[in-house]
């Protein structure tokens, strides 16, 4: 019995049995696994207002509790350290340690400083102090400072006394800037006598005097084995200091500049055992006597 075969005849090349389209080849998209297109699933991401991220709201980060949480914490840590600077009782001066004194005493130094025990550490203002403390005569000047938890340190510098003056029945011993240090019967072994126009009418005129200045500098640049002979210093000008010795030789220094070639020359001239020296210009010094 014969059969017919519809369609197109079998063994045609222009069709196999069982052949599926290629729809990539006609520029269509091929299924994926979802049965969606790639070039759907490629166009549907990256739409503005789509994902989950979109019209988030703000995250735990932003917690206005949590803001106040920490300026809550910030104002009560200022106000411990406010209350233990000021209002507790461990932060407080419980000793002052004072160095450098000799001419004046202790006791002296925490009068003027005025600065009460229990008193907070951090109320204590340290220039006031020095300024306090350098009202002494003695004290030329003064440094305080604060010692952490509950001390105070002063350390003084006195004045050095390096003239005497006359003055009554005695002598006033005066530093170079003519401030009278202290009162003395008789000069120091090794300390000259200043003699000045007015000196034994007033102390009190030759404090911050040029001249006076002029002749503590000499005296100090003056060598060793010369300084020890001055017995006065006469000074009417400060650039006009002149000095006599203990056997009497008279040494016109002039002013303090050039004290080297001052010495020098001074120096070479005493050999020659004048009784007068006029070294106030090296280059042309005189001896006299």
């Amino acid at each position: 019995m014969s059969g017919r075969v519809t369609g197109p005849a079998a063994g045609s090349p222009d069709v196999v049995a069982g052949a599926v389209p290629d729809r990539d080849a006609q520029g269509g998209s091929a299924p994926d696994g979802n049965g969606g297109g790639r070039g759907a699933a490629a166009r549907g991401a990256g739409r503005p207002g789509e994902g989950s991220g979109a019209g988030a709201g703000p995250g735990p980060g932003h917690s206005p509790w949590r803001a106040a949480f920490f300026a809550l914490a910030g104002a009560a840590i200022v106000a411990g350290v406010g209350w233990a600077l000021l209002g507790s009782r461990f932060l407080v001066v419980r000793s002052i340690q004072v160095t450098g004194t000799h001419l004046v005493t202790r006791s002296q130094v925490l009068a003027a400083a005025g600065i009460e025990p229990g008193v907070p550490l951090i109320r204590v203002n340290p220039a006031a102090v020095a300024h306090r403390v350098e009202r002494i005569t003695q004290v030329q000047s003064a440094t305080v400072a604060r010692g952490w938890p509950d001390s105070v340190r002063i350390s003084v510098r006195e004045r050095t006394p390096v003239l005497a003056v006359a003055s009554g029945r005695g002598y006033q011993l005066i530093d170079r800037f003519g401030v009278a240090v202290q009162r003395a019967a008789r000069p120091p072994r090794g300390m000259p006598q200043l003699t000045l126009p007015g000196a034994a009418g007033s102390i009190a005129v030759l404090r911050g005097s040029p001249a006076v200045y002029a002749a503590a500098v000499v005296v100090r640049q003056l060598p060793r084995r010369i300084a020890r002979r001055v017995a006065t210093v006469s000074a009417p000008e400060a650039s006009e200091v002149t000095l006599k010795l203990a056997d009497g030789v008279r040494v016109v220094w002039g002013g303090t500049d050039r004290p080297a070639a001052k010495a020098k020359e001074l120096a070479l001239l005493m050999r020659t055992h004048a009784r007068s020296y006029d070294v106030s210009a090296p280059q042309t010094a005189v001896t006299g006597g």
